[in-house]
């Protein structure tokens, strides 16, 4: 039966109609992509903003080592609930112009270029985006969420802010999360009385709790622990402290 001059304008319209939404997709799907993004980098934002005021209960690193060792041993403690030397041994050992930057420290990077890439660069505000928010290992994904999320920390949290988070996520031995349970696990004392010497033994165990320990130093690690006590020292006197300091 042949078709009607009607049917056939419906067949054309429906075909016009199929060729329109093929040629559409690629403009829907960018603009689907672009707003799951947006949306995305928004609640990144948040999550970093929360952690403003709301200590982070737990964090990936902890949950799988938690599954991996049946159980960790982690206490949050306050940075005014911390020896003053901790912060300082911290910084001290690991990234002691922390108080002059905004996340990146560039003259260390031009440095770890010019060796050769043998020595990291990565500062306390890059480790502390990837102890609370990231995962463990060498990445290219990971670190460039992490460049990018570091400098929005860095908007949101104080100096001081970003110490104490780091110092109570931070693993010090297998298991073993932040200072407040690390200082009675290595040394029998709370945080809070943590002397010099103590400190920057923990700190010379970072960034390697898995193969190093404050309890049997080895001649490595306790020479690093002298240097680590004179730097933290060093950065009170001169005021590289003075951003994270009451």
């Amino acid at each position: 039966m042949a078709r009607t001059a009607k049917q056939k304008s419906k067949s054309k319209e429906k075909r016009r109609s199929v060729f329109w939404w093929i040629g559409a997709l690629p403009h829907v799907a960018f603009k689907w992509v672009g707003r799951a993004v947006l949306a995305v980098t928004l609640l990144g934002v948040l999550w970093i903003a929360l952690y403003t005021v709301v200590n982070p209960p737990t964090t990936i690193f902890m949950m799988q080592e938690s599954r991996r060792l049946d159980g960790i041993r982690k206490e949050w403690r306050s940075i005014d609930e911390i020896s003053p030397h901790m912060p300082r041994a911290i910084v001290a050992a690991e990234d002691a112009n922390f108080c002059n930057h905004w996340g990146f420290d560039m003259a260390a990077i031009r440095d770890a270029i010019a060796d050769g890439g043998t020595r990291g660069a990565s500062t306390i505000p890059q480790q502390t985006v990837k102890n609370v928010f990231l995962w463990h290992g060498r990445n290219y994904t990971r670190k460039a969420l992490e460049a990018v999320m570091t400098p929005v920390m860095e908007l949101f949290w104080s100096k001081r802010r970003i110490l104490e988070i780091y110092m109570n996520v931070a693993e010090f031995d297998e298991g073993v999360f932040g200072v407040a349970a690390a200082a009675p696990w290595y040394f029998g004392v709370d945080a809070k009385d943590l002397n010099l010497q103590q400190a920057a033994a923990l700190a010379a165990v970072l960034p390697g709790p898995k193969t190093r320990s404050a309890r049997n130093p080895s001649a490595f690690l306790q020479q690093r622990a002298r240097q680590i006590a004179s730097g933290a020292e060093t950065i009170r006197r001169d005021g590289r402290s003075a951003c994270f300091e009451t």
